[in-house]
């Protein structure tokens, strides 16, 4: 199928902790990750710690397998997930960002059961950050 669509989806934990202290709990290394007061590329200082892993880009129009595919990696860590979000001042996000043209293929956004158990479980907020384009907004 050839679309112009695109979609990239990722978790993430934000908030007061150390991210070397979340990868070594999860026993993961993320795809991103800063501290409180690491520096911005403009030169100014975060002010939340950032941990990011499962990335993906494989666009796919069922987007819910593209949500899968990033949370495939914390199923087995529950437990331990729910442990960091109780012992430090953080949040959970899975985040979906759509790129659509009016004029294609509309895509699934619906997450599936499978992933609204894994958010219900984890206390994960599901984000859609979502940029519409018309055809001539090449």
């Amino acid at each position: 199928m050839n679309t112009k669509n695109s979609c990239y989806t990722y978790f993430k934990i934000v908030g007061n902790f150390n991210p070397d202290d979340i990868s070594a709990l999860l026993n993961l290394t993320p795809e991103k990750s800063w501290k409180i007061g690491d520096l911005r590329r403009n030169g100014t200082k975060y002010d939340f710690a950032l941990w990011e892993i499962g990335r993906c880009t494989e666009y796919d129009v069922y987007v819910e397998n593209q949500m899968r595919k990033t949370i495939s990696v914390l199923l087995d860590k529950i437990a331990i997930l729910n442990q960091i979000r109780e012992e430090n001042d953080v949040e959970f996000v899975l985040e979906i960002v759509p790129s659509i043209y009016v004029e294609d293929i509309n895509p699934c956004l619906a997450p599936p059961l499978d992933v609204i158990d894994f958010c219900h479980a984890t206390r994960t907020q599901i984000d859609i950050d979502m940029y519409l384009f018309n055809s001539e907004n090449e």
